[in-house]
Protein backbone atom coordinates (compact mmCIF):
# COMPACT_ATOMS: atom_id res chain seq x y z
CA UNK A 1 0.00 0.00 0.00
CA UNK A 2 1.42 3.39 -0.78
CA UNK A 3 1.07 5.98 2.53
CA UNK A 4 1.27 9.43 3.30
CA UNK A 5 1.85 9.94 6.78
CA UNK A 6 1.20 13.64 8.47
CA UNK A 7 2.65 14.55 11.86
CA UNK A 8 1.79 17.63 13.94
CA UNK A 9 5.07 20.29 14.99
CA UNK A 10 5.13 18.68 18.59
CA UNK A 11 5.43 15.24 17.58
CA UNK A 12 7.83 15.15 13.92
CA UNK A 13 10.12 14.25 15.85
CA UNK A 14 8.71 11.12 16.03
CA UNK A 15 7.75 10.47 12.14
CA UNK A 16 10.56 8.45 11.21
CA UNK A 17 10.20 5.91 13.64
CA UNK A 18 6.42 5.68 12.45
CA UNK A 19 7.01 5.40 8.66
CA UNK A 20 9.81 2.57 9.60
CA UNK A 21 7.32 0.53 11.00
CA UNK A 22 4.74 0.50 8.40
CA UNK A 23 7.81 -0.23 5.75
CA UNK A 24 8.48 -2.84 7.55
CA UNK A 25 5.08 -3.55 6.80
CA UNK A 26 5.57 -4.00 3.36
CA UNK A 27 3.85 -0.26 2.55
CA UNK A 28 5.89 2.58 0.48
CA UNK A 29 5.75 5.39 2.72
CA UNK A 30 5.73 8.99 2.18
CA UNK A 31 6.48 11.89 4.77
CA UNK A 32 4.59 15.20 4.41
CA UNK A 33 7.11 18.46 5.63
CA UNK A 34 4.50 20.90 5.67
CA UNK A 35 4.09 22.72 8.65
CA UNK A 36 0.70 20.72 10.09
CA UNK A 37 -1.90 23.14 12.12
CA UNK A 38 -4.85 20.27 12.92
CA UNK A 39 -6.94 17.67 11.98
CA UNK A 40 -8.22 20.76 9.69
CA UNK A 41 -5.28 20.98 7.64
CA UNK A 42 -4.62 17.85 5.60
CA UNK A 43 -2.36 17.04 2.94
CA UNK A 44 -5.28 16.54 0.41
CA UNK A 45 -3.10 18.10 -2.79
CA UNK A 46 -0.09 16.21 -2.01
CA UNK A 47 -1.81 12.32 -1.55
CA UNK A 48 -3.27 13.08 -4.86
CA UNK A 49 -0.10 14.15 -6.34
CA UNK A 50 1.53 11.23 -5.40
CA UNK A 51 -1.26 8.77 -5.75
CA UNK A 52 -1.50 7.34 -2.38
CA UNK A 53 -3.70 4.88 -0.98
CA UNK A 54 -3.97 5.87 1.75
CA UNK A 55 -3.45 9.02 4.16
CA UNK A 56 -2.61 8.82 7.85
CA UNK A 57 -2.77 12.06 9.78
CA UNK A 58 -1.08 11.77 12.83
CA UNK A 59 -2.14 13.28 16.32
CA UNK A 60 -5.42 14.55 16.23
CA UNK A 61 -8.70 13.58 16.66
CA UNK A 62 -11.03 13.44 13.52
CA UNK A 63 -12.51 16.77 12.62
CA UNK A 64 -15.54 17.75 10.41
CA UNK A 65 -15.20 14.91 8.17
CA UNK A 66 -17.91 15.44 6.25
CA UNK A 67 -15.94 18.56 4.59
CA UNK A 68 -14.14 16.74 2.96
CA UNK A 69 -14.10 16.15 -0.73
CA UNK A 70 -16.78 13.17 -1.50
CA UNK A 71 -13.96 12.07 -4.78
CA UNK A 72 -10.98 11.65 -2.90
CA UNK A 73 -9.76 8.75 -4.12
CA UNK A 74 -7.98 7.24 -1.12
CA UNK A 75 -8.54 6.55 2.51
CA UNK A 76 -8.21 9.23 5.45
CA UNK A 77 -7.16 7.65 8.77
CA UNK A 78 -6.87 9.79 11.64
CA UNK A 79 -4.51 8.12 14.67
CA UNK A 80 -4.57 9.86 18.31
CA UNK A 81 -2.14 10.38 20.53
CA UNK A 82 -2.62 9.90 23.96
CA UNK A 83 -0.38 11.46 26.40
CA UNK A 84 -0.85 9.74 30.12
CA UNK A 85 0.04 12.99 31.76
CA UNK A 86 1.49 13.23 35.80
CA UNK A 87 -1.84 14.56 37.73
CA UNK A 88 0.18 15.32 40.61
CA UNK A 89 -0.61 18.83 40.31
CA UNK A 90 -4.71 18.66 40.90
CA UNK A 91 -4.25 18.37 44.90
CA UNK A 92 -2.64 21.42 45.01
CA UNK A 93 -5.58 22.86 42.50
CA UNK A 94 -7.60 22.38 45.57
CA UNK A 95 -6.26 25.50 46.98
CA UNK A 96 -7.15 27.37 44.12
CA UNK A 97 -10.89 25.59 43.74
CA UNK A 98 -11.54 26.48 47.39
CA UNK A 99 -14.36 29.10 46.69
CA UNK A 100 -16.14 27.65 43.37
CA UNK A 101 -18.20 24.10 44.00
CA UNK A 102 -19.25 23.33 40.43
CA UNK A 103 -16.35 22.85 37.85
CA UNK A 104 -16.13 22.31 34.51
CA UNK A 105 -13.51 20.22 32.70
CA UNK A 106 -11.37 20.79 29.30
CA UNK A 107 -8.84 19.26 27.98
CA UNK A 108 -7.16 18.52 24.91
CA UNK A 109 -7.14 15.13 22.56
CA UNK A 110 -4.27 14.24 23.61
CA UNK A 111 -5.87 14.16 27.79
CA UNK A 112 -9.52 13.39 27.15
CA UNK A 113 -8.95 9.84 28.06
CA UNK A 114 -8.11 11.24 31.74
CA UNK A 115 -10.91 12.90 32.02
CA UNK A 116 -12.64 10.48 33.86
CA UNK A 117 -9.71 10.27 36.19
CA UNK A 118 -9.71 13.83 37.19
CA UNK A 119 -13.06 14.02 37.42
CA UNK A 120 -13.37 11.17 39.93
CA UNK A 121 -10.35 12.90 42.18
CA UNK A 122 -12.34 16.48 42.50
CA UNK A 123 -15.50 14.05 43.45
CA UNK A 124 -13.88 12.59 45.84
CA UNK A 125 -13.29 16.37 47.68
CA UNK A 126 -16.70 17.77 47.32
CA UNK A 127 -16.52 19.01 43.87
CA UNK A 128 -19.44 18.63 41.14
CA UNK A 129 -18.05 18.05 37.88
CA UNK A 130 -19.46 19.19 34.72
CA UNK A 131 -18.33 17.92 31.32
CA UNK A 132 -19.74 19.68 28.17
CA UNK A 133 -19.93 18.96 24.67
CA UNK A 134 -17.87 20.14 21.65
CA UNK A 135 -20.27 21.69 18.55
CA UNK A 136 -19.17 19.40 16.60
CA UNK A 137 -15.77 20.16 14.58
CA UNK A 138 -14.06 18.39 17.87
CA UNK A 139 -15.40 15.23 18.32
CA UNK A 140 -15.29 14.17 22.27
CA UNK A 141 -16.64 15.65 25.65
CA UNK A 142 -14.56 18.08 27.14
CA UNK A 143 -12.23 18.50 24.03
CA UNK A 144 -11.57 22.14 23.23
CA UNK A 145 -9.86 22.89 19.20
CA UNK A 146 -8.60 26.70 18.15
CA UNK A 147 -12.17 26.53 16.54
CA UNK A 148 -14.53 24.78 18.67
CA UNK A 149 -15.28 25.56 22.29
CA UNK A 150 -18.54 24.57 22.71
CA UNK A 151 -17.12 21.72 25.74
CA UNK A 152 -17.06 25.38 27.43
CA UNK A 153 -18.88 27.46 26.28
CA UNK A 154 -22.49 24.78 26.61
CA UNK A 155 -21.79 24.56 30.48
CA UNK A 156 -20.84 28.25 31.03
CA UNK A 157 -24.09 29.03 32.91
CA UNK A 158 -23.70 26.18 35.11
CA UNK A 159 -20.71 26.07 36.10
CA UNK A 160 -18.76 28.15 38.54
CA UNK A 161 -15.20 27.97 37.14
CA UNK A 162 -13.18 26.25 34.83
CA UNK A 163 -10.52 23.64 34.52
CA UNK A 164 -8.27 23.05 31.62
CA UNK A 165 -5.78 20.56 32.11
CA UNK A 166 -2.88 19.84 29.42
CA UNK A 167 -0.09 22.22 28.23
CA UNK A 168 0.21 25.79 27.18
CA UNK A 169 -2.33 28.26 26.93
CA UNK A 170 -2.99 27.82 23.17
CA UNK A 171 -6.01 25.61 23.17
CA UNK A 172 -7.68 27.42 26.43
CA UNK A 173 -7.25 30.96 25.02
CA UNK A 174 -10.18 30.70 22.77
CA UNK A 175 -11.94 29.18 25.44
CA UNK A 176 -10.99 31.77 27.99
CA UNK A 177 -12.61 34.23 25.90
CA UNK A 178 -15.71 32.96 24.85
CA UNK A 179 -16.74 32.13 28.77
CA UNK A 180 -17.42 33.80 32.11
CA UNK A 181 -16.34 32.69 34.50
CA UNK A 182 -12.50 31.77 36.49
CA UNK A 183 -10.90 29.62 33.87
CA UNK A 184 -7.77 27.75 36.06
CA UNK A 185 -5.35 26.11 34.34
CA UNK A 186 -3.09 22.88 35.66
CA UNK A 187 -0.42 22.40 32.69
CA UNK A 188 1.33 18.90 34.62
CA UNK A 189 4.30 19.53 31.91
CA UNK A 190 5.54 22.74 32.90
CA UNK A 191 4.27 22.49 36.75
CA UNK A 192 1.96 25.15 36.65
CA UNK A 193 -1.19 25.96 38.26
CA UNK A 194 -2.50 29.43 37.86
CA UNK A 195 -5.77 31.71 37.08
CA UNK A 196 -6.04 33.06 33.08
CA UNK A 197 -9.21 34.67 33.04
CA UNK A 198 -7.37 37.95 33.06
CA UNK A 199 -6.69 37.36 29.11
CA UNK A 200 -10.21 38.14 28.52
CA UNK A 201 -9.95 41.76 29.47
CA UNK A 202 -6.73 42.32 27.51
CA UNK A 203 -8.23 40.48 24.64
CA UNK A 204 -11.38 42.65 24.69
CA UNK A 205 -9.10 45.82 25.18
CA UNK A 206 -6.99 44.94 22.16
CA UNK A 207 -10.14 43.80 19.69
CA UNK A 208 -11.66 46.93 20.50
CA UNK A 209 -8.23 49.09 19.65
CA UNK A 210 -8.46 47.09 15.99
CA UNK A 211 -11.58 47.76 15.47
CA UNK A 212 -11.39 51.68 15.71
CA UNK A 213 -7.72 51.26 13.80
CA UNK A 214 -10.06 50.10 10.98
CA UNK A 215 -13.01 52.68 10.82
CA UNK A 216 -11.42 54.76 7.93
CA UNK A 217 -10.30 52.21 6.00
CA UNK A 218 -11.18 52.06 2.16
CA UNK A 219 -10.01 48.68 1.46
CA UNK A 220 -10.22 45.12 3.00
CA UNK A 221 -8.44 42.01 2.18
CA UNK A 222 -10.41 38.63 2.72
CA UNK A 223 -8.18 35.78 4.07
CA UNK A 224 -9.48 33.11 2.53
CA UNK A 225 -7.80 29.38 3.35
CA UNK A 226 -7.61 26.33 0.96
CA UNK A 227 -7.56 23.97 4.17
CA UNK A 228 -10.10 21.56 3.58
CA UNK A 229 -11.46 22.16 7.79
CA UNK A 230 -10.66 25.99 6.99
CA UNK A 231 -11.78 27.22 3.45
CA UNK A 232 -15.02 28.99 3.94
CA UNK A 233 -15.65 31.08 0.56
CA UNK A 234 -18.95 31.37 0.92
CA UNK A 235 -18.67 33.62 3.73
CA UNK A 236 -15.71 35.83 1.80
CA UNK A 237 -17.80 36.34 -0.95
CA UNK A 238 -20.93 37.66 1.57
CA UNK A 239 -18.56 39.88 3.49
CA UNK A 240 -17.63 41.13 -0.03
CA UNK A 241 -20.92 42.05 -0.73
CA UNK A 242 -21.50 44.03 2.76
CA UNK A 243 -18.13 45.84 2.22
CA UNK A 244 -18.82 46.76 -0.93
CA UNK A 245 -22.37 47.61 -0.58
CA UNK A 246 -21.11 50.17 2.01
CA UNK A 247 -19.10 51.88 -1.09
CA UNK A 248 -16.12 50.59 0.32
CA UNK A 249 -13.69 47.70 -1.71
CA UNK A 250 -12.82 44.31 -1.10
CA UNK A 251 -10.28 41.87 -2.48
CA UNK A 252 -10.75 38.09 -1.93
CA UNK A 253 -6.70 37.02 -1.17
CA UNK A 254 -6.56 33.10 -1.14
CA UNK A 255 -4.20 30.80 0.21
CA UNK A 256 -3.16 27.65 1.73
CA UNK A 257 -0.85 29.35 4.41
CA UNK A 258 -0.52 32.56 5.09
CA UNK A 259 2.57 34.13 4.78
CA UNK A 260 2.18 37.41 6.77
CA UNK A 261 5.47 39.25 5.67
CA UNK A 262 3.71 38.95 2.17
CA UNK A 263 0.39 39.81 2.86
CA UNK A 264 2.05 42.98 4.69
CA UNK A 265 3.37 44.17 0.91
CA UNK A 266 -0.33 44.46 -0.13
CA UNK A 267 0.13 48.08 0.79
CA UNK A 268 -2.92 49.30 -0.69
CA UNK A 269 -5.01 47.24 2.02
CA UNK A 270 -6.10 48.93 4.52
CA UNK A 271 -7.20 45.96 6.59
CA UNK A 272 -7.45 41.91 6.62
CA UNK A 273 -10.17 40.11 7.46
CA UNK A 274 -10.04 36.28 8.46
CA UNK A 275 -12.28 33.92 7.53
CA UNK A 276 -9.90 30.73 7.77
CA UNK A 277 -9.26 29.39 11.27
CA UNK A 278 -10.47 31.79 14.49
CA UNK A 279 -7.24 32.01 16.11
CA UNK A 280 -5.68 33.64 13.08
CA UNK A 281 -7.46 36.77 14.49
CA UNK A 282 -6.78 35.96 17.92
CA UNK A 283 -2.97 34.40 17.87
CA UNK A 284 -1.19 36.47 14.19
CA UNK A 285 -2.10 39.84 15.17
CA UNK A 286 0.97 41.12 16.07
CA UNK A 287 2.34 39.37 12.54
CA UNK A 288 0.84 41.61 10.31
CA UNK A 289 1.25 45.97 10.49
CA UNK A 290 -2.47 46.02 8.89
CA UNK A 291 -5.47 45.31 11.35
CA UNK A 292 -6.35 42.09 11.15
CA UNK A 293 -10.39 41.93 12.02
CA UNK A 294 -12.68 39.02 12.05
CA UNK A 295 -15.84 38.60 10.47
CA UNK A 296 -18.24 39.89 13.48
CA UNK A 297 -15.89 43.12 13.84
CA UNK A 298 -15.48 43.71 10.08
CA UNK A 299 -19.65 43.92 10.69
CA UNK A 300 -18.96 46.51 13.59
CA UNK A 301 -16.58 48.44 11.62
CA UNK A 302 -19.20 48.76 8.95
CA UNK A 303 -22.43 49.48 11.18
CA UNK A 304 -19.76 52.12 12.77
CA UNK A 305 -19.43 53.69 9.49
CA UNK A 306 -23.15 53.55 8.56
CA UNK A 307 -23.78 55.27 11.99
CA UNK A 308 -20.99 58.01 11.45
CA UNK A 309 -22.09 59.35 8.11
CA UNK A 310 -26.05 59.38 9.32
CA UNK A 311 -24.67 61.22 11.99
CA UNK A 312 -22.83 63.63 9.13
CA UNK A 313 -25.97 63.89 6.86
CA UNK A 314 -27.93 64.68 9.62
CA UNK A 315 -25.50 67.33 11.17
CA UNK A 316 -25.30 68.65 7.64
CA UNK A 317 -29.00 69.39 6.94
CA UNK A 318 -29.37 70.99 10.54
CA UNK A 319 -26.51 73.52 9.11
CA UNK A 320 -28.32 73.96 5.83
CA UNK A 321 -31.68 74.80 7.79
Amino acid sequence: MKILIQFPEGLKDKVFDYAKKLEEEGNEVYIDAHPTFGACDLAIEEAKTLKVDKLIHFGHAEYGHDRLPKDLGFEVEYNEYKIEAPLNLLPESLDYLKDYGVIGLVTTVQHQHQLSEIKEFYEKNGKSIMIGKPYGLARKEGQVLGCDVGSATTIDKSVDAFVYFGGGVFHPLGAVIATTKPFLIIDPFNGEVKFIDYMREQYSKRRKGLIMSSINAKKFGLLVSTKNGQYNKALADLLKKKIESSGLQAEILITNTFDFGSIDNMIDIDAFVNTACPRIAIDDVDRIRKPLLDANELMEVLKIKEDSEKLKEIAESGSRS
